[in-house]
């Protein structure tokens, strides 16, 4: 197991040396998406004004933008040719220069306990996954915003992958869709969190341009709230982040002192507890009707000893915010392991006492390799998911 520092010990600030920053998390900051060389721009890519402005550019009314909007988005296709109240000539131009589809279901597992895991491949060959949980009728979507991860945090299987490139506006608003057709007709997709593969706020563009479709009720229509981005802590993007709608932020914490999530979180190194919990304090849209939601993933004898509980009321006081307690969940490049149950419980007591406001999470997709931590692109029967089950789609060439 890594050795860490005791937690018990508070480790004093230091200033964030930028060399300590990993190069590929560095190259990630500011990396423009790359398109696929023999790929044209993807309709996705743009939100309703971009599709008004596009028609109006090639001498359309703008209302033509709504009914493409309407055609990808309601009517779910991804043909242009299936687009028949639009102009013959319009759609001739758009199935020139534009593409509809983005990814394609290479592999579906389904967990014992209702949990679905895709793995998605991109034009280039990356995969990604998304899952989606269920809960009765209504159902949560999990999304990537990455291949790979540039931020390496040492527990989670993603950041072992290393860091391949940012996803496009359409691949990830292609999740959302390729998922809907997984649901029965009586079901509904509710809710939307940005937690799957890569950091969210290092590919800000192209998920601020996601939400934007995701919440256009000419669009995806989904209420804003039921929305939420999960950041390790990309400070200067935070509050660019939150001016796009009134989502939600979920916020990666995992320790109570800067020694600690230095290990854990290597971004700490660039922005450490003090200037993130600091940021979060001032930050407007942040209040008791919009809170954050700090993620605490306890791993034994690393962060959740009785001195960490004592520790995080403390650093949150002055933030509206929720806890969500997650224990472990294990894989393969995992050096660390989940605390006993009864450690757990003893943990989010304490945070009940000190008037957090904690939930424990639930360990769902663990066997098909789809909890919090667990994605790595792993394919059934190559090392994860044996327990589940998996279909292989048919997926035109």
């Amino acid at each position: 197991m890594t050795m860490l520092p005791p937690s018990e010990d508070a480790a004093p600030c230091s200033k964030p040396n930028p060399g300590d920053i990993a190069p590929e998390t560095r190259r990630a900051m500011d990396l423009p998406v790359k398109r696929h060389a023999s790929r044209p721009p993807n309709l996705k890519d743009f939100a309703l004004p971009g599709l008004r402005q596009l028609c109006r550019a090639r001498g359309f009314p703008a209302y033509r933008g709504d009914q493409i909007a309407g055609w990808l988005y309601k009517n779910d296709v991804d043909s242009v040719e299936a687009m028949t109240n639009l102009p013959a000539e319009l759609r001739t131009m758009l199935a020139s220069d534009f593409d509809a589809s983005s990814l394609e279901v290479a592999t579906v597992q389904r967990s014992v306990d209702g949990t679905t895991k895709m793995l998605l491949e991109a034009f280039d060959g990356a995969f990604i996954e998304a899952v989606l949980i269920p809960e009765e009728r209504r159902h949560t979507l999990c999304v990537s915003t990455q291949v790979g991860c540039p931020l390496t945090c040492s527990f989670c299987a993603t950041g072992a992958l290393g860091f391949t490139r940012n996803l496009t506006t359409a691949e990830i608003v292609d999740q959302v869709r390729l998922a809907r057709r997984q649901l029965g007709s009586d079901e509904t997709l509710s809710n939307l969190v940005f937690m799957g593969m890569g950091e969210p706020l290092l590919n800000l563009s192209a998920v601020s341009e996601a939400i934007r479709i995701f919440t256009d009720p000419k669009a995806f229509g989904m209420a804003p709230r039921r929305v939420t981005v999960s950041t390790a802590g990309v400070l200067p993007r935070i509050a660019p982040l939150l001016q796009v709608a009134p989502i939600h932020l979920a916020v990666s914490l995992h320790a109570t002192t800067n020694a600690v999530r230095d290990v854990l979180v290597p971004l700490n190194k660039r922005y450490p507890l003090e200037q993130l919990l600091a940021t979060l304090r001032e930050e407007p849209r942040i209040h008791r009707r919009r809170p954050v939601f700090f993620e605490y993933t306890l791993m034994e004898g690393v962060n959740d000893s009785p001195a960490d509980a004592e520790r995080l009321p403390g650093l949150l006081r002055g933030i509206a915010s929720k806890v969500n307690v997650i224990p472990m969940n294990p894989h393969p490049d995992a050096p660390y392991r989940p605390p006993a149950a009864e450690v757990v419980d003893r943990f989010t007591a304490a945070l009940h006492r000190a008037g957090v406001r904690v939930t424990l999470r639930r360990d769902r997709g663990r066997d098909i390799d789809a909890a919090c931590g667990q994605l790595a692109n792993r394919r059934p029967g190559k090392g994860g998911g044996e327990t589940g089950t998996a279909e292989a789609e048919n997926r035109p060439r």
